[in-house]
Order: C-alpha cells, then structure tokens, then sequence
C-alpha cells in the first residue's frame, strides 16, 4: 500500500471516527437532557428538539427488525470499504470518499444505537412540515445520499466509476 492511498484511508477513518463520536454525543445529549421532558422549542412552530425511541427505520417503518437492520448495515459497510478500496487515489475522488464516510458513519451511529439499546434515539423535529423525528446520523446520510446523486449524475463519467467493478483493476493500474 503506497502513502497516497494509506494517507486516505487514514484520513477518511479519523473522519469517520469524528463523526460517529459528534453523532453519539448528541444522541447522549438527547438521552440526558430530553428524555422524559416536553419538547425544547428552538424556533417556535418551525424547529424543536423532541426525544423519540425510533425500533424501526426512516419514518419509523419495519419496527422491531433489529436483526435486518443491523444486516442491511453490514452490507453497505463491506461495499463502503470495497469502494475505498478500490478507489484512486486521485483528488478527484475525494468528494465521493466524504460521501462514503458520511454514509458509513450514520450507519454505525445507528448500528451502535441499535445493538446497545435496541432502538435509535431521535431528536430533531421540524413541525413546519411535521417531518420525522430524525438525528444527526440520519442527516450523515441524507447529506451524503444527495452529494452521490449529484456526483454520479453531473460529475463523474462512467470512465471514472468503472474502477468500482469487478474484474476491473484499481485505481491508475486500470489504464495499463
């Protein structure tokens, strides 16, 4: 492993461990200072925080699925670090590699949440919208889940993604 690419492996894990320490904070937060209490009103009838005990996925669907959720995880972690892998160590890269480390940190946010204490602990809320209760490695990967569209659609070719399958060799080595 060259330093390039040792260097963005390095980087993107104290990221990711960043991230998923920001995300675990808050919920504790959430959990100390919300728990058992009425809502704390930032922005009246736009933005309050409001503890919920999530058992099931985005807007509360599939409840009590730990197991599959936990296995979904998994998945997108091994196709996370098959794709760091396998990425260039190009500049041009780099954004996906943000998008990636978001992604896997909201997953093992949540995964912690779920394996610890069979649930997610939410606690943002917009009542504009009544939008669900989410937290902070919801919008991890939301943001990221945006990002990749954006990336893949206006900029990445499918030239600079085919490094990502299988029989096609990594990075630079793919051109020789």
């Amino acid at each position: 492993m060259n330093s390039k690419r040792r260097s963005l492996l390095v980087s993107s894990f104290i990221g990711f461990a960043i991230l998923v320490g920001l995300d675990q904070w808050t919920k504790g937060l959430a959990v100390h200072y919300l728990k058992g209490q009425e809502p704390f009103v930032l922005i009246k009838g736009v933005f309050e925080l409001s503890y919920l005990e999530n058992r099931g996925a985005a807007f509360g669907m599939m409840q009590n699925r730990q197991i599959f959720f936990f296995f979904i995880a998994a998945v997108v972690l091994a196709a996370i670090l098959y794709m760091m892998w396998r990425m260039p160590e190009d500049k041009r890269y780099r954004p996906l590699a943000v998008c990636l480390m978001l992604v896997a940190a909201g997953a093992v946010g949540n995964m912690i949440d779920r394996v610890s204490q069979g649930f997610v602990v939410d606690f943002l809320y917009f009542r504009l919208i009544d939008f669900p209760v989410f937290n902070v490695a919801d919008c991890y990967v939301t943001i990221a889940a945006f990002c990749l569209v954006i990336l893949v659609m206006f900029y990445y070719s499918d030239e600079d993604l085919a490094c990502f399958q299988p029989g096609r060799k990594a990075g630079k080595e793919q051109d020789s």
